[in-house]
C-alpha cells in the first residue's frame, strides 16, 4: 500500500467513526450483566475519595486511556493537540493512532509529536503488529517510540479488520516469534492490545509468555470496526462481508474476566464499549488496572477543546460517586469490590 492510501485510510477511519452508526448491532460490552452491592452506609466523606492510580511508573488522576485513535493526517494533528491538552489538564494517559503512515512518510511525524501538549501525561505510540511480517522491526519501533518521546510502545493485533479490508495486510504466520523479540529488546513498555474483539485467554497466555508488560482487550461492544471496513467499501460484495461480523468478538466484560483466569498480576486495559464512569467502575472491579476509551471522546472532540474536558470531568465525577456507593476509598479498594450478575432481574429491551 502506498504511503498516499495509507493517510487517505485513516482519514476514512476518523470520518466514519464520527460520522456513522458503527456500533454493535446486539452484542454489548456486557456492563449491563453485573451490578455492584449497593452500600447505603458509605461511611466516609466522598470528597475525600482518591480516583488517583499508577500505571507503567507514571501516576494519573484517574484510571483512563484516551484510546488510540488518530494520526498521520492534517485532521489528526488537530485532533491530537486537543487530546494531549486534555490529557495533560485532566491527568489522564494518551494513545495515539498507528505510526505507520508516518514512518512510510517522515513528513506526518509532527501529527503525532504530541509530547509538548503533555509534558508530564502517559504517552503510548502505536503500531500494528502485522508490520512486524511486511518489513518492519526493532529499528521501526525504537525510531517511533524516539519520535513521539513515548513512555511505551502499543502492538496492536487487528486480524480480522486486515482481512475485511481489500488492501489488507494478512500474514499473521509467527507473528507472537517477531512480538518475543520486540519485547526483550526494546527499552521502553510493550503493551498488546486487540483493536475491538477482545482477547482469550489463550491468546493472553501467549502474549504474557512472549513478555508482553500489560494487555488491552479492547473487547467487543463499542466500535465494530467490521462496520466502519464497511462503510468504507464502495464495493457491494465487500460490504456484505463485513456486515456478517457486526456482532463478532468477546465482550468487554468477560474478556476481562478471561485475562484475570490466566494472570492475575498483568497489567490490564480494558476498553471497548466503556461509555461513563460506571462503567470504568465495573470495568476495575472485574480485574482491570486501567480502562480506555475513543469514540466517547471523538464525539465530542470537534465541538470543542473545553467539551473534551467537559466529558472528562463528568467521566471521573462519575466513577467517585460509583466508588461512594460502595464504600471505596480508593481504586485499590474498588478493585477489590464484588460485581454480582444480574441480568435473570432485568428488563427485555423493547424491540
Amino acid at each position: 500500500m502506498s504511503k498516499g492510501q495509507t493517510k487517505t485510510r485513516k482519514d476514512d477511519h476518523l470520518r466514519i467513526s464520527i460520522e456513522e452508526d458503527v456500533s454493535f448491532d446486539r452484542l454489548t460490552a456486557g456492563f449491563e450483566q453485573y451490578q455492584f452491592v449497593h452500600q447505603a452506609l458509605p461511611e466516609m466523606d466522598m470528597e475525600a475519595i482518591s480516583t488517583a492510580t499508577t500505571f507503567l511508573g507514571k501516576s494519573l488522576d484517574l484510571p483512563l486511556l484516551i484510546s488510540s485513535m488518530t494520526g498521520g493526517t492534517d485532521k489528526a494533528a488537530r485532533i491530537n493537540q486537543i487530546l494531549a491538552e486534555a490529557a495533560q489538564a485532566s491527568g489522564i494517559g494518551l494513545g495515539l493512532g498507528s505510526i505507520r503512515p508516518a514512518l512510510e512518510d517522515p513528513e506526518l511525524m509532527q501529527t503525532f509529536q504530541v509530547r509538548r501538549y503533555a509534558p508530564d501525561s502517559l504517552i503510548l505510540v502505536n503500531l500494528g503488529a502485522i508490520q512486524l511480517n511486511y518489513g518492519y522491526g526493532l529499528d521501526e519501533c525504537r525510531k517511533a517510540v524516539d519520535m513521539v518521546e513515548a513512555d511505551g510502545l502499543i502492538l496492536h493485533l487487528n486480524a480480522l479488520q486486515e482481512a475485511l479490508q481489500p488492501e489488507g495486510q494478512t500474514n499473521f504466520a509467527d507473528i507472537l516469534s517477531k512480538i518475543e523479540i520486540i519485547c526483550g529488546t526494546l527499552e521502553v513498555p510493550v503493551i498488546a492490545k486487540e483493536v475491538g474483539w477482545g482477547l482469550s485467554k489463550t491468546v493472553a497466555r501467549q502474549l504474557i509468555d512472549a513478555g508482553v508488560t500489560a494487555l488491552d482487550i479492547a473487547g467487543a461492544g463499542g466500535t465494530s470496526w467490521s462496520q466502519v471496513e464497511m462503510y468504507r467499501s464502495r464495493n457491494t460484495i465487500q460490504k456484505e462481508i463485513s456486515n456478517a461480523f457486526r456482532d463478532w468478538g468477546i465482550p468487554t466484560a468477560l474478556s476481562i474476566q478471561m485475562v484475570r483466569e490466566v494472570n492475575a498480576d498483568i497489567p490490564l486495559i480494558a476498553s471497548g464499549g466503556i461509555e461513563n464512569g460506571v462503567e470504568i467502575a465495573k470495568a476495575l472491579a472485574l480485574g482491570a488496572n486501567m480502562t480506555a476509551t475513543a469514540r466517547t471522546l471523538l464525539r465530542v472532540v470537534n465541538e470543542s477543546p473545553q467539551a473534551v474536558l467537559d466529558k472528562l470531568v463528568v467521566l471521573q465525577r462519575q466513577l467517585q460517586i460509583a466508588m461512594f456507593a460502595v464504600g471505596a476509598k480508593d481504586i485499590t479498594a474498588l478493585r477489590q469490590k464484588s460485581l454480582i450478575p444480574i441480568s435473570a432481574y432485568m428488563k427485555p429491551k423493547e424491540l
